[in-house]
């Protein structure tokens, strides 16, 4: 029977990446529109509301089938403590966007960039949907707080750019709680990109630096010639 669930589970995670994936993207593009266009028709604010539910609710329900088939629950869980952060945070779901990549270098008997390439793509793509989706919330939360600095999008984007890059100019500073808690997360985030683009680029310099030295230099010519 353990068997049986795993490859159940297996089953559920192959058939629904693609699926979910795509239910991330568009929770996200329907939450990023009613957060920019607040003034849209009650129509549209509807269907996008909608949209942003559904899909939320879809990434619950994949959550709670794969524990239910998962043949050691509560291994499961904490082995896959960040799907449950995910699911409470559904703004972190576009991530899952990144697994598609990650799927189709698994398929290619030799993928196509070196492992450090991989690592900074995978570190500016994660920048940029993590990056959004943090300056969509603090926009959404600051822009009409007492005392608020971030007043625009435009704000929002430039405090991110600041936080990210541990540059930190402290001219825009988050004033609610659920600000500053993403303010914190947004430091981590920095630090630790920053940390892996750096290793990985120092990486590859040494690997060029030692290949160019190990080949033979063409025009020195052979001894005895």
């Amino acid at each position: 029977m353990p068997m049986d669930d795993e490859r159940r589970l297996r089953e559920w995670e192959r058939r629904g990446s693609v699926p979910l994936s795509i239910a991330s993207l568009l929770f996200l593009v329907a939450y990023a529109v009613r957060v920019l266009v607040p003034d849209l028709p009650p129509g549209w604010s509807d269907l996008l509301l909608l949209i942003t539910i559904v899909t939320w609710g879809f990434f619950i329900l994949d959550y709670l089938f794969r524990v239910a088939v998962a043949p050691h629950r509560w291994a499961y869980v904490r082995r896959h403590w960040l799907d449950l952060v995910v699911v409470v945070l559904p703004l972190l779901r576009p991530l899952r966007l990144l697994q598609i990549y990650g799927k189709v270098q698994d398929l290619r008997m030799r993928p196509r960039l070196s492992l450090e390439a991989r690592v900074m793509s995978y570190a500016g793509l994660s920048a940029l949907l993590l990056g959004f989706a943090a300056s969509l919330q603090v926009y959404a939360d600051e822009r009409y707080a007492p005392g608020a600095d971030i007043r625009t999008y435009g704000q929002s984007v430039w405090w991110l750019c600041s936080t990210i890059t541990t540059t930190g100019y402290g001219d825009l500073v988050p004033v609610t709680v659920r600000g500053r808690v993403i303010a914190v997360g947004v430091m981590f985030l920095g630090v630790v990109l920053i940390g892996a683009v750096v290793g990985s680029f120092s990486s590859w310099l040494t690997k060029s630096f030692r290949r160019a030295d190990e080949q033979p230099d063409a025009r020195r010519p052979p001894e005895g010639g």
